[in-house]
């Protein structure tokens, strides 16, 4: 069996959506090591064709050329392979350092010298679980699927703690990390109509957003954001009856655990990074042939709305949402 190192991205939903590559290269006879950011790192806990996970020491920013040398030093003559999903020039650079003999990724930041076998990268923006899937070298990659599994024990553990019934609660992820033209404004009034109890999540940047949805909705949500371990909230996902959120990577974790969904889209586009998930409901404006006047801005891909009117997520009434989820019980 071949060894192989995958460098990961940095962000939770990219993670997620390289699961399919990481399959493919199990099947094939490839021990899986992936190094990836310590945010990052739990994602990959919930693979199970992945055999190790490498936290490691870098930060945002920077080549942080020390370090990357300290690594590949003690990783030297380890790994047959390697795997850089990421596009920029620094996570290149310790595949490289490592001296591993086969170094695969897409062409970008003047990566050549660094990758022995090099993708060109596409125009657009391509589906990326296929993009991430292509650099197996294999076909078919457009039909893949992510998948995450925990056990049914830890995630009725977590689900009890926090005196929860397994799929009798909504959980709730109004974060987006790219910033507010991703955000839902009525998650609150969402809550406030839910018939169950609510677990709203996100990292401790978030809050003092979900303090604010708690305040429309006391009696029926619980704030848990900044509260819980990364893989407590995936265990709150896994064992929810019900997930709505932004597109965001905690909409992807749900995809990947199969749960129902409703997924809202504003700046983004779910032709780019759908919820690939069958019980998944997308709710974007601009597919909506009833709404008028149409939103030809969309998708923006910007952080905030350029002309202000931010139609895409206001238009989106809290009861429509909540009778999506009543819908898929």
């Amino acid at each position: 069996m071949s060894q192989s190192l995958i460098i990961a991205p940095q962000w939770i939903g990219d993670a997620v959506m390289t699961e399919p590559l990481l399959r493919r290269l199990r099947a094939r006879g490839e021990r899986l090591t992936v190094g990836a950011l310590p945010w990052v790192a739990p994602v990959y806990r919930a693979m199970p064709q992945v055999d190790e996970v490498i936290e490691f020491p870098f930060r945002h920013g920077g080549l942080q050329l020390r370090e990357r040398r300290a690594l590949g030093r003690q990783l030297q003559g380890r790994f047959a392979n390697a795997y850089v999903l990421p596009n920029s020039i620094k996570s290149a650079l310790l595949p490289f350092l490592a001296a591993i003999p086969r170094r695969v990724g897409y062409l970008g930041e003047a990566r050549v010298g660094l990758l022995t076998h090099r993708l060109k990268n596409p125009g657009d923006k391509p589906p990326m679980v296929a993009f991430y899937s292509a650099l197996s070298g294999e076909a078919g990659v457009d039909t893949d699927r992510p998948r995450l599994a925990l056990p049914d024990a830890q995630v009725d553990e977590v689900v009890r703690a926090q005196g929860l019934v397994r799929g009798g609660y909504v959980v709730i992820a109004p974060g987006a990390e790219y910033g507010p033209a991703k955000r839902w404004p009525h998650f609150g009034a969402f809550a406030a109509r839910l018939d169950r109890p609510a677990v709203l999540l996100g990292s401790a940047k978030e809050a003092e957003l979900c303090d604010a949805i708690l305040a429309q909705a006391p009696h029926r949500c619980v704030n848990l954001a900044g509260r819980t371990s990364l893989m407590e909230a995936f265990a709150l996902i896994a064992g929810a009856g019900h997930v709505v959120s932004n597109d965001s990577g905690l909409m992807h974790v749900a995809a990947a655990f199969g749960v129902p969904q409703v997924a809202l889209f504003g700046s983004s586009s779910p032709l780019h990074t759908p919820p690939l998930n069958e019980r998944a409901q997308v709710v974007w404006l601009k597919q909506d042939p009833e709404y008028t006047p149409p939103l030809d801005c969309a998708p923006c891909f910007q952080r905030v709305c350029p002309l202000g009117h931010f139609r895409c997520l206001n238009d989106v009434l809290p009861e429509r949402v909540a009778a999506l989820v009543a819908g898929v019980r």
